[in-house]
């Protein structure tokens, strides 16, 4: 039975994953800020009241992993707003570099001594993190955190590479969540199996790739 831990999984994206994992008999960690009715109904392992945006959510993701062993990561949890260059907001950017850059390496990071060799970790990623594929501008915070996130992959898969674990970065599509205020063009679930699809055939011939969720690579 393979044991996954998914982080944001309240809601949207993370919550349709933890659905469909669950239907595939994963035993599943389910990590948010707070938990959802829907999470809930699941009858996963939640743990919540953990901001990975936070210093300190390491130590915390670390304790509550306590002796398990997980086979599958994904680091899911993001946030996504809005800047313009004549409505510039430093705060909005930081608090994204936080959460969409350093959430996840702090999650990796914290759970390191729990990840089983040849285990795969799923970092959720956006193509507005691709300077070549960037033709409109704006969205500053989004697309330098998930620039940065990007960047933190491709080491994150060398690194882990001896150890038999291999990396994806992983694009969802344009999906119809409270982030995108639900105007995207694909469903979470479809989203999510999808992503599911990317993450069985990640080995490690192929960690540090760069996909859309339907199988395309996409440009740094």
């Amino acid at each position: 039975m393979t044991t996954t831990l998914i982080t944001g999984a309240n809601r949207g994206i993370g919550l349709a994953l933890a659905e469909r994992l669950k239907a595939q008999n994963h035993t599943i960690t389910a990590v948010c800020r707070k938990s959802s009715p829907a999470l809930e109904a699941l009858g996963v392992r939640v743990v919540s009241g953990i901001d990975i945006g936070q210093d300190g959510a390491e130590q915390r993701l670390a304790e509550l992993a306590g002796g398990q062993t997980y086979d599958w990561v994904i680091a899911n949890a993001g946030v996504l707003q809005h800047e313009r260059l004549d409505d510039l907001d430093f705060d909005s950017v930081k608090t994204q570099l936080e959460v969409n850059a350093l959430g996840p390496l702090r999650t990796v990071f914290a759970l390191l001594p729990c990840l089983r060799e040849g285990g795969k970790i799923a970092l959720i990623t956006s193509r507005r993190g691709s300077i070549a594929d960037n033709n409109s501008g704006s969205y500053y915070g989004y697309r330098m955190s998930k620039a940065a996130l990007n960047a933190a992959g491709v080491s994150l898969a060398l690194d882990l590479q001896p150890r038999g674990i291999a990396v994806a970065l992983l694009h969802p599509g344009y999906v119809r969540t409270d982030m995108t205020a639900n105007q995207g063009s694909i469903a979470p679930h479809d989203a999510a199996a999808q992503l599911i699809e990317r993450i069985e055939a990640l080995e490690l011939k192929n960690s540090g790739t760069f996909w859309h969720a339907n199988g395309e690579i996409l440009p740094w």
